[in-house]
């Protein structure tokens, strides 16, 4: 059984952007004692497994979908693995924002994949 082309590259920009949003906005909680280039490398060493997924992430998708379509599918993922991180891990509180930032990403995926 073939894993369709978009789970496959979902499923990778998820887990890619896990690793991206960590390796960004992690160290402020984890490292912000520390030397920034201290901070700076650890997020290097995170951000090596987000290439390691998005790297394959974006060439299975680029089989079916155009750059801008892999581009507005990312942004749109990383707003849904950011406001989680942003609540339950940088114990942020939940904006009305983030609906109106959704909303409008929920436009761009529109504009992008309609034919």
């Amino acid at each position: 059984m073939q894993i369709p082309v978009f789970v496959q590259t979902a499923g990778l920009l998820v887990l890619s952007n896990i690793f991206m949003t960590f390796a960004w906005y992690g160290h402020l909680k984890t490292l912000n004692s520390r030397a920034w280039y201290i901070a700076a490398f650890v997020s290097w060493g995170i951000a090596l497994f987000e290439y390691l997924l998005q790297v394959p992430a974006n060439r299975i998708g680029a089989t079916q979908y155009s750059l801008a379509q892999l581009k507005i599918m990312q942004e749109a993922i990383t707003l849904t693995v950011f406001v989680p991180f942003a609540m339950f891990y940088m114990n942020q509180p939940f904006k009305l924002d983030y609906v109106w930032a959704a909303l409008c990403l929920v436009g761009a995926v529109y504009f992008i994949f309609r034919s």
